[in-house]
């Protein structure tokens, strides 16, 4: 099983605003050390090979990222040992706090690449029902990982 990930953003702002320059110049560099590091599989892009244009009939401020990695301890790496983790302390800065949770994780069987429609199913399941053995986020792996080195 391989693990996919999804999660949302709505942009404060246009794509060409100077006050979101720096997350779109990063893009590209971001996509592509995702695309190199280990355990990366897949990851939906658009047309120009970022996230950026994909429509969601849902908000064209919504800003959907939705992958695929080998493990969830793969994903957490790339995440918060890399520039990505950079860019992701300052989102605060290009998108506004949601309150309901907005990242989801779940596995999926080997070769899947997730839909934006099973993506959504997954994250609206989590906000619904909380972490489960079939969804989950950053804290159910905490847990896993703390009571596992306890034994």
């Amino acid at each position: 099983m391989h693990i996919a990930e999804f999660n949302i953003a709505y942009r404060m702002y246009e794509i060409d605003d100077p006050r979101f320059a720096d997350f779109v110049n990063n893009l590209d560099r971001v996509n592509a050390l995702a695309e190199r590091s280990k355990g990366f599989v897949w990851r939906l892009k658009d047309d120009n090979g970022t996230q950026v244009n994909i429509d969601t009939d849902i908000d064209p401020k919504l800003l959907p990222n939705l992958s695929v990695w080998e493990s969830a301890d793969d994903l957490r790496r790339f995440t918060f040992n890399t520039i990505h983790a950079r860019i992701f302390e300052r989102r605060e800065e290009w998108f506004p706090v949601l309150e309901e949770r907005h990242f989801v994780m779940w596995q999926v069987p080997v070769g899947h690449r997730p839909t934006l429609g099973e993506a959504f199913a997954k994250l609206d399941r989590l906000n619904l029902e909380g972490p489960s053995d079939e969804v989950f986020g950053w804290e159910a792996l905490k847990q896993s990982t703390e009571s596992a080195s306890e034994e």
